[in-house]
């Protein structure tokens, strides 16, 4: 007969503890950037996706990028004149709020600014989501993108589930009148979602906003005010 598994007891001291190692470690981290490079730049995303970031990381990999976990990295950088690291850092850890992110590099201003705001993708919008535009399904025959593609007969009963009045008809998914899957303006539910995704409306747009930047001299420059969500990650992340 098998032994039976005694049950593990978890530490939830060391799990703290390990914890705090890593927010220390994030810090140590963002003190050494922050004797390394010549600026630092508070950036915001919008719709935000990891693969574009790393795609933005790619064109800065001499640099170094700190994304969540504004508290800890505010506290590294310093949250008045007389705990910064820098010469006029704190408005730097200030200005980390919401879902923002920090640049360290020795590239100029210049080069930041034309290579961020350059960059734009599409993609499709998440639940909760502002609809930018209306969309509507045309009766009759359902079709999708600029080439009027037919869905294949299969996917009618998950059109119907996500809210689409659809019948099958001769192998072909019908609809009888007019569907608007969202209006202009709607905050986009789940559902209708994945009927955007499904009809290939890429509507959410992922953009980076430079919101302020430091260099070394202690020259602070505020571009536009931090629109971003206050808001706050719990785990600590870092792209390297």
């Amino acid at each position: 007969m098998p032994r039976a598994k005694r049950s593990k007891v978890v530490s939830l001291t060391k799990v703290k503890s390990k914890g705090r190692e890593g927010r220390a470690e994030v810090m140590r981290e963002v003190e050494e950037a922050a004797s390394t490079y010549d600026y630092v730049w508070v950036f915001s995303v919008h719709n935000m996706r990891n693969q574009y970031l790393k795609t933005v990381r790619n064109d800065f990999k001499t640099s170094r990028f700190f994304f969540g976990s504004n508290r800890v990295i505010a506290k590294a950088l310093g949250k008045d004149p007389e705990s910064e690291i820098r010469p006029n850092m704190h408005k730097i850890g200030n200005a980390l709020v919401g879902e923002v992110g920090l640049l360290f590099t020795n590239e100029s201003p210049d080069a930041v600014k034309k290579a961020f705001e350059s960059f734009e993708a599409d993609d499709y919008p998440r639940s909760g989501t502002i609809a930018t535009y209306k969309v509507v399904v045309s009766s009759g025959e359902v079709v999708r993108g600029y080439t009027k593609e037919t869905f294949p007969n299969n996917m009618e009963p998950e059109l119907r589930e996500l809210g689409m009045p659809t019948l099958l008809q001769n192998g072909k998914i019908t609809i009888s009148s007019d569907y608007v899957i969202c209006e202009d303006g709607d905050k986009l539910t789940p559902n209708q979602c994945r009927l955007l995704k499904h009809f290939w409306e890429k509507m959410a747009v992922f953009k980076i906003n430079l919101i302020c930047h430091l260099n070394r001299n202690g020259d602070f420059v505020q571009l536009v005010e931090n629109d971003s969500a206050d808001s706050d990650s719990d785990n600590d992340k870092e792209m390297k």
